[in-house]
């Protein structure tokens, strides 16, 4: 990593994750294997941002539960994005490394564990409504397509627009780490 840590794949330690690894890993990784409009890919950095801000306007959010959201897809900054299909391919070999450092990242931050599980589907939802939107904005999925594969929204584009345009490496990264810092002072002072 560019910060000078070196993260085992297979027993990933929490004080080898620094977020800023993790939002320039992400910038640069590139949702739907790059096959998006516009002349920037889109990248896991902002899809994060989107899922977070998808969360936060279903009005059940902690800071918490939103920067749990906005890590959802932290391991990718190591191990790259994988389009559904093929991660199902390679089954569990991929969700084994996944959910190590995925683990290591809850820890690093102080994510507790969600136990009841609530959390996480309000996670998988607001990313499935994100699949939506971005796969018609961006990926060119008609609307009855996308809502074939991701299911009909629940939120409509318009209070995502913002999102929903690929941003620059520079700008996905800078409000990343601009969203996290806000989030980690937000769960602080909550706890």
């Amino acid at each position: 990593m560019l910060s000078g840590r070196r993260l085992n794949l297979l027993d990933p330690s929490p004080l080898d994750i620094e977020i800023r690894d993790i939002a320039h890993g992400l910038a640069r990784v590139a949702r739907w294997n790059g096959q998006t409009l516009g002349e920037h890919p889109y990248s896991v950095a902002q899809h994060s941002l989107l899922v977070d801000r998808i969360v936060e306007l279903t009005g059940e959010a902690s800071a918490t539960d939103q920067l749990a959201a906005l890590l959802h897809d932290a391991p990718e900054y190591v191990i790259g994005d994988m389009i559904s299909p093929f991660k199902s391919v390679i089954g569990e070999a991929y969700k084994s490394v996944e959910a190590r450092i995925e683990h290591a990242v809850h820890l690093r931050f102080a994510i507790p564990y969600d136990a009841s599980g609530r959390c996480k589907r309000l996670i998988k939802a607001a990313d499935l409504i994100a699949a939506y939107h971005e796969a018609v904005a961006l990926a060119g999925f008609a609307p009855a397509e996308a809502r074939r594969f991701f299911g009909a929204p629940a939120i409509s584009a318009d209070a995502l627009d913002d999102y929903l345009v690929a941003w620059s490496t520079r700008t996905a990264e800078d409000a990343y780490l601009s969203r996290f810092t806000e989030l980690e002072s937000r769960c602080g002072a909550a706890a």
